[in-house]
């Protein structure tokens, strides 16, 4: 991240859209919508903020939706953040474009910065800021180069960078440029989305604008970028964020294999390595092995449990010599000793499996 550049910022607003339910990391989000999930010992989108502000942004309005209460409660008006903070709910879902649109009324400056909430990312913005002022383009896209495109939708710009086409997932992508959902729009842009329904900005807005010859760029980098959805994402950025290979403003202090809250308690002989993050009042049992776990606070790993690139919820409990591996177990779960999940294996909040109840492999 480069030093702040107040000339580059000014006049720029941040917009973060974090409206989604999170299906896709249930049971973790039925108690918190998915950027308030602690990621790498803060909630997700700390780290976000952190980049807006270390970028010379200061006014933020955060589009919410699923439990909206939650992030005010947390992040109140941003002072301690040194931002200022806005929220702006959305009685129903207006979609991408809608809800860019429903912020307007809150929204002061002539170029608006546009996050997708569940992207974890490390591009420099001045840099993207800097294209669309440099370009004088009415939308900018900050577009990733990725080594599978197939996924995604895919963003051809020409020489020049101007984007000629939106393409929707193909199995053969002409370029391997995505949208890493994150827009930089001049206002009167924005003031032109209809705001009486839901509006897709992907679908709907951006290749309107084409359409009309608008002047639509690409900021194409090879920056760190994870979409943080599904539970195999979240585990590698929050391991990825306690080791270093994704930036975050807002984390302090060396990088290593694990981050340990202060408040933890780690017996002699638990082996932690992978980007662990044990949080507050956490506990980890004698010759326990954690690898790139996710444990939330007040979770408890018993003695010689293995827990591997999987995620604990809240006061969740793991018995002694148990197996999770790619798994997610949900707040208050209480796992018994021997069991073994994997594969994905979820358990919902409050579930109880008894001593070996579960198991893959056929020993006892």
């Amino acid at each position: 991240m480069s030093d702040s550049s107040p000339s580059v910022a000014a006049g720029t607003d941040a917009v973060i859209l974090v409206g989604g339910k999170g299906t896709r990391l249930r049971p973790l989000t039925l108690s918190a919508p998915k950027p308030m999930l602690p990621t790498a010992g803060l909630p997700f989108l700390t780290h976000l903020l952190a980049r807006i502000k270390a970028a010379g942004i200061e006014h933020v309005v955060l589009g919410t939706s699923f439990k909206a209460e939650v992030f005010e409660q947390h992040f109140g008006d941003g002072s301690s953040l040194g931002i200022d903070l806005e929220y702006v709910f959305e009685t129903e879902p207006m979609g991408t474009g809608g809800g860019i649109r429903n912020v307007l009324p809150r929204l002061r400056a002539d170029n608006v910065m546009v996050f997708n909430g569940d992207v974890l990312g490390g591009t420099d913005l001045t840099a993207v800021l800097d294209t669309h002022r440099t370009t004088d383009a009415d939308v900018t896209l900050h577009l990733v180069r990725v080594g599978d495109p197939r996924a995604f939708g895919c963003v051809p710009t020409d020489e020049s960078g101007r984007v000629t086409a939106f393409l929707e997932k193909t199995q053969d992508p002409p370029t391997d440029q995505i949208n890493a959902g994150c827009y930089v729009f001049k206002r009167e842009i924005i003031e032109s989305i209809p705001s009486d329904r839901p509006v897709s900005v992907e679908r709907e807005v951006f290749p309107a604008l084409l359409a009309e010859n608008k002047k639509v760029y690409g900021h194409v980098d090879s920056a760190y970028w994870r979409d943080m959805g599904t539970p195999e994402d979240f585990v590698k950025g929050s391991a990825d964020l306690v080791r270093g290979i994704a930036p975050s403003p807002a984390l302090h202090g060396d990088r290593g294999e694990s981050l340990v809250h202060p408040g933890a308690g780690v017996a002699p002989g638990a082996l932690l390595i992978g980007g662990t993050v044990v949080g507050r009042g956490a506990e980890i049992g004698a010759g326990a092995r954690l690898d790139g776990a996710v444990v939330f606070d007040g979770a408890i790993v018993e003695a010689g449990a293995v827990v591997e690139r999987s995620i604990l919820g809240f006061g969740a409990r793991i018995g002694p010599r148990a197996l999770v591996r790619d798994a997610v177990i949900g707040d208050g779960a209480d796992i018994g000793a021997r069991c073994e999940l994997l594969r994905g294996a979820r358990v919902w909040p409050g579930v109880t499996l008894p001593d070996g109840g579960v198991r893959f492999s056929t020993d006892v």
